[in-house]
């Protein structure tokens, strides 16, 4: 199973706010913003290196990313790994005894299919698989 960063996602209550720092201090350039209605949030993607800097907003105060903001305020939501074939990686993981989000992969509005893999199976970490 081949993994890489795809992204790595904060959770923000303004993202224009954060884009100060991270767009306008940093210099890092805001290749994509725009509302994902399925998800209730609001994303702007910042490329750094190999990977992205994926600033998240919740557009629903119900949402299980307000719910996370609410509970543990700004900061690291999730790390995003590429890989290539996401029913082996959910599969590989299962047989580890992680816990999946969900049991099939989701799709994206862009085609793309993706997984969360429980944080008390990740040591506190919140896992997206992406395949790419």
């Amino acid at each position: 199973m081949t993994l890489s960063i795809h992204h790595i996602a904060v959770v923000v209550r303004d993202i224009e706010e954060a884009l100060t720092l991270y767009r306008d201090a940093l210099g890092l350039e805001m290749t994509e913003r725009r509302e994902v209605p399925d998800e209730y949030v609001e994303i702007a993607f910042l490329p750094a290196g190999e990977g992205e800097i994926e600033l998240l907003r919740p557009l629903d105060q119900e949402s299980g990313v307000a719910r996370f903001l609410e509970k543990h305020g700004e900061g690291l939501h999730h790390v995003c790994l590429a890989v290539e074939d996401i029913e082996s990686a959910m599969e590989r993981l299962r047989a580890a005894g992680a816990q999946l989000l969900s049991e099939e992969p989701r799709v994206n509005e862009q085609g793309v299919r993706y997984a969360f893999v429980h944080p008390k199976s990740a040591h506190g970490v919140l896992l997206e698989l992406y395949e790419e």
